[in-house]
């Protein structure tokens, strides 16, 4: 007789079902798209269920674009958050300046590189101060920065061009405000103004007339600058005379001394001094050097002063300012004796 087999369990190990692992995660609160958003929410909630109810109203009214969401809540916080930052960034600018201007050891020039340079410190720590308010996460915008940098390369590189060319012409003290310098309008008109402001972009000239050139700051940089007042303010003019050949020479040059050291804006140090220029066809030709010290006043009117108390002294004096005069001669021929003869005779007849 066979032995029976052992009996074998056969009853099955029930075998539990594996959870997958992102089962077990907790489901994330939704969260508010603007983190500045979310915590003042949080924390306006805990303190006063009234503004906490009409926070959460607000939260409520939003609008969804793929995974984001932005509520009627989160663009109030952006834009108290913008205009906080700009407002505080504006006052501190303001503050700044006028710190600098406190500081008399520094000159008009360094005050105005020292400002800008402020000012620019300013509203960078206020950009990025506004990026950590809102909970911005920088590396965000590594493409935005891509970009943006690309726009500067290709669209805005003659504005920052112009910023750094503005700082540069501060910094050298090449060109700076109060200057009088030369410049041309679109006709090819050579005038001369004074530098009032270096802006950003442009430097504003005024001239005598009281146009005012905006020459962009890169021009000045790089083009040929006449610039009156660079190492000095000191302007030498020129006033043209014309006398007779039958004048007294010497006598004009003492009266044309005279008349230049009788205008006020005339410097007497160095002193004015009377050249002759040249033999002219009806004159002889003088040029007086005079010196001037405030060529944004003018020089059109110190050269009318002198040449209007020359006049006086001239006819004084006896000096003869000459004009053009010319001898016309009239060669004889047939033609023209015959018309003398008809127009003698015609005459003759209503006679």
């Amino acid at each position: 007789m066979q032995g029976e087999a052992a009996p074998t369990d056969t009853a099955e190990t029930e075998v539990e079902p594996v959870e997958q692992a992102w089962a077990q995660a907790e489901t994330a609160p939704e969260e508010s798209s603007v983190a500045a958003a979310e915590g003042i929410k949080e924390a306006v909630s805990g303190k006063n269920e009234t503004v906490g109810s009409m926070v959460e109203t607000l939260d409520s009214m939003a609008i969804g674009m793929g995974d984001m969401r932005i509520s009627l809540f989160d663009v109030l916080v952006v834009s108290t958050v913008v205009l906080g930052v700009i407002a505080l960034a504006w006052f501190l600018s303001k503050v700044s300046r006028r710190l600098v201007r406190r500081f008399t050891s520094l000159d008009d020039t360094q005050q105005l590189l020292t400002e800008k340079i402020l000012t620019i410190v300013i509203w960078a720590a206020a950009f990025f101060m506004g990026i950590d308010l809102l909970g911005i996460d920088l590396t965000a915008l590594a493409v935005f920065s891509g970009a943006f940098g690309l726009a500067i390369g290709f669209g805005l590189q003659k504005t920052f061009g112009n910023l750094i060319a503005g700082i540069i012409l501060l910094m050298d003290k090449s060109i700076k405000p109060g200057d009088v310098i030369a410049v041309t309008d679109m006709a090819g008109n050579e005038s001369f103004g004074q530098i009032r402001k270096i802006g950003v972009r442009a430097v504003s000239v005024t001239t005598r007339d009281q146009r005012e050139y905006l020459i962009p700051n890169e021009n000045l940089m790089i083009n040929q600058v006449e610039n009156w007042s660079y190492s000095s303010k000191n302007v030498r003019m020129q006033v043209p005379v014309g006398v007779s050949y039958e004048a007294d020479m010497d006598l004009a040059e003492k009266l044309m001394l005279e008349a230049a050291k009788s205008c006020d804006r005339i410097l007497k140090a160095p002193p004015p001094t009377v050249w002759m220029s040249e033999y002219g066809d009806n004159s002889v030709n003088f040029v007086i050097h005079c010196w001037i010290r405030d060529p944004e006043d003018g020089v059109g009117n110190v050269r009318s002063a002198v040449l209007k108390k020359l006049w006086w002294l001239f006819k004084d004096n006896g000096i003869e300012i000459p004009f053009p005069q010319r001898d016309i001669h009239i060669r004889s021929s047939d033609q023209l004796e015959r018309w003398f003869e008809a127009m003698a005779s015609e005459k003759v007849t209503k006679e």
